[in-house]
């Protein structure tokens, strides 16, 4: 009397005959289903030009860059306009004179953030409406690190910072400054009126 083998016992024989010779090859016998060997998948083939790299081994190549988010001046060139836009024109092009100015050159990223912080609550509980926030362009070079570094963390810190609460109730629109105000390392921050 014969039964049904059960999947294990099917994987079990098949591991078992595939480890066996043929005593007579050329007498075939055909093999129930479940017990039909399974055929192999091809070895996976050689990834070309890899270069050899030994543990301990310093990369050559950095590659591009990690970063990838869009530029920080791209994003903020391509938001919204909320406010006036004939200020905010003459504003880009440098003609509006900031009324107040804070520079965190060098901060780091706490020290900055509650001096920014202050520095806007300040200005606007004060009635000012255009301020420059100075942060400088940043590092040129990774320092090495596995996890790479955003270059200049304040430059990208600055806006998100004032695009959340407590500081997102009172600015309108943030932006680049002009060549003449700092360039790429600052930023215009227009304030809402003080009510």
């Amino acid at each position: 009397m014969s039964r049904k083998l059960r999947p294990e016992e099917a994987e079990l024989w098949r591991k078992v005959a595939d480890t066996t010779e043929k005593m007579h090859p050329d007498t075939r016998r055909d093999l129930p289903a479940a017990l039909k060997p399974t055929p192999k998948a091809p070895a996976p083939a050689p990834r070309p030009d890899l270069p050899d790299f030994t543990i301990g081994q310093s990369s050559r190549d950095r590659g591009g860059s990690h970063d990838l988010m869009q530029p920080i001046h791209d994003h903020l060139s391509n938001a919204p306009v909320r406010m006036d836009r004939k200020a905010h024109g003459r504003m880009k092009r440098g003609k509006l004179q900031p009324e107040a100015r804070i520079d965190l050159h060098g901060m780091t990223q706490d020290r900055a953030h509650t001096a920014l912080t202050g520095f806007i609550l300040r200005s606007h509980r004060e009635g000012r409406r255009l301020v420059l926030v100075i942060t400088g362009k940043g590092r040129d070079q990774d320092d090495g690190d596995v996890i790479p570094t955003r270059r200049g963390v304040l430059r990208h810190q600055v806006p998100h910072w004032l695009g959340v609460p407590p500081l997102s109730a009172l600015v309108l629109q943030v932006t680049p400054a002009h060549i003449r105000h700092g360039g790429g390392g600052a930023y215009y921050i227009y304030l809402r009126r003080h009510r």
